[in-house]
């Protein structure tokens, strides 16, 4: 007889045709049931389903269980079968207890996400920055005048400070970057590929934008004027700050610009999806691109 492996938020049950044979019931607690809903969501088999359907031939409708029998999301016996929660004494209560439990856990981990970190990081240290441009230019004029040493000792010290915090900073992006992006990071530089991905919004949000977008982040000011007065479109955002744009000649950057964000675009899916290292053959195809256009 033909056995079915069925899987629901409160228990997993072994049906034939006609009806449930066998269950195993979760326990009736929501860090329980959540805890396997986890677990499915990792695609890992649990516990119950391995015990289930032990020294038994079952088909499942899951890929995630195919080691444990045969695989047919097309099988009819799936949609027709009706297992009702409260018939084994689960409630509508406890599944939306879960289901909020589930959610919160799900948006704790997304904001501890490392390139949520990253963005934060970023932002901090355009704020150093900007503060450090002030408090110089303070210091600056400051110093024209004929002031006592011992006044403006204490501001010299809060300047230096703050360049300290940016250097650590500027250390710690790259060498982040470094492991959660490291294709990226090879191609455009730490600190360049750090601040795409917070205008992006994440590595993930990146990773799906179309490379014309990659390649004018950062520029959306320029864009804006652009669409509201016309003129010239901008053809870069900050991968401008990359030497092989910014010292190229004004005829190359446009495409070099190009170039680079097909190649950024491709890092970055390779870094969230894959997890493949290509930063070499990535690099390999720019220095041939480069050649190209550089001779015409």
């Amino acid at each position: 007889m033909t056995h079915y492996l069925i899987t629901k938020w409160f228990g997993v049950f072994l049906c034939d045709k006609t009806g449930v044979q066998k269950e195993i019931l979760f326990p009736k607690h929501e860090k329980e049931i959540v805890q396997r809903l986890r677990e499915i969501e990792k695609n890992n088999i649990l516990e119950e389903e391995k015990k289930i359907v032990k020294n038994t031939n079952v088909i499942v409708n899951e890929k995630r269980l195919q080691q444990l029998g045969t695989y047919n999301d097309g099988e009819p016996f799936f949609k027709t079968i009706t297992i009702n929660p409260k018939d084994y004494g689960f409630s509508q209560e406890l599944l939306h207890g879960a289901s909020l439990l589930l959610a919160q856990q799900r948006v704790d981990e997304q904001l501890q996400s490392e390139d949520l970190q990253l963005i934060q990081m970023v932002n901090a240290l355009d704020d150093l920055i900007q503060t450090a441009n002030l408090l110089s230019e303070r210091l600056s004029c400051w110093l024209l005048l004929p002031t006592p040493k011992k006044k403006v000792k204490p501001f010299e010290k809060t300047l230096a400070v703050v360049n300290d915090e940016i250097q650590r900073l500027q250390d710690q992006i790259e060498i982040d970057m470094k492991t959660i992006a490291p294709n990226t990071s090879k191609i455009i530089g730490p600190l360049i590929g750090a601040r795409l991905i917070a205008l992006a919004g994440g590595m993930q949000r990146m990773a799906m934008l179309p490379a014309s977008t990659v390649q004018i982040l950062g520029a959306e000011k320029a864009l804006f004027r652009f669409k509201k007065e016309g003129g010239r479109p901008p053809k870069h955002g900050v991968i401008f700050q990359h030497p092989l744009i910014n010292r190229a000649q004004k005829t190359e950057r446009g495409r070099i610009a190009r170039l680079l964000a097909n190649k950024i675009s491709t890092a970055m899916k390779a870094d969230v999806f894959t997890k493949r290292d290509i930063a070499n053959e990535l690099q390999q195809d720019i220095d041939i691109r480069l050649q190209e256009i550089r001779k015409k």
